[in-house]
């Protein structure tokens, strides 16, 4: 059986922490980061706000992510292995169609590309508020440094834009509340997989 999960969210909301620590805990368990399938800098484009484009749908090669979904559909095994994740052996008793195979799909626009809307068998979103947005945002080094304004110019106006968006496209969404501890939301998100996942078999 195969289960895909989305965790996605607003820049620096957890969602990687997370992703991270359900992967150590979930049998047989890959993951796809989006992150990995940002275009190259000099693909990105200004703007009419006067920033590179970075917070929207177009800075991702999205079908090269929606191919590597569809690569670990077709057989999620395979993929396993070939990504060094250990696949649980088979027992000689077990029903095949009972072996569960897991996709997390993790980042930031996870439910406003149409191709990958089907795929998920549940789906999470972690919010956070501006000010602890903002706060978390100015902690982090990233590869490409965020130029002074970027934040409030364009950052946040694309996470306004593209939560609406989502939210017109009408996914079953279950929302998180970043604020809480790493824990709380590590506990409550692998509960409501394995709830899932028994109600599936």
């Amino acid at each position: 059986m195969k289960f895909i999960i989305g965790i996605g969210g607003v820049t620096n909301a957890g969602k990687t922490t997370l992703t991270e620590r359900l992967i150590k805990n979930l049998p047989n368990c890959c993951v796809i980061h989006q992150d990995d399938f940002f275009k190259p800098q000099d693909q990105i484009e200004f703007g009419e706000d006067g920033f590179k484009q970075w917070d929207v749908i177009t800075s991702l090669d999205m079908d090269a992510m929606v191919n590597t979904v569809k690569g670990w559909m077709e057989n999620p095994e395979k993929f396993a292995r070939s990504h060094g994740v250990t696949v649980s052996p088979k027992s000689d008793s077990s029903d095949p169609e009972h072996k569960i195979h897991i996709l997390i799909i993790e980042g930031f626009l996870l439910y406003n590309y149409k191709p990958l809307l089907d795929v998920y068998s549940k789906c999470y979103y972690v919010t956070i508020p501006y000010g602890e947005c903002k706060r978390r945002r100015s902690m982090r080094t990233y590869t490409v440094p965020d130029p002074p304004g970027l934040f409030d110019g364009h950052v946040w106006p694309m996470y306004l834009k593209y939560r609406q968006e989502m939210e017109n496209n009408r996914l079953d969404i279950q929302y998180l509340d970043g604020m809480r501890t790493k824990d709380d939301l590590y506990n409550q998100v692998y509960k409501g997989i394995q709830n899932s996942l028994l109600n599936v078999l």
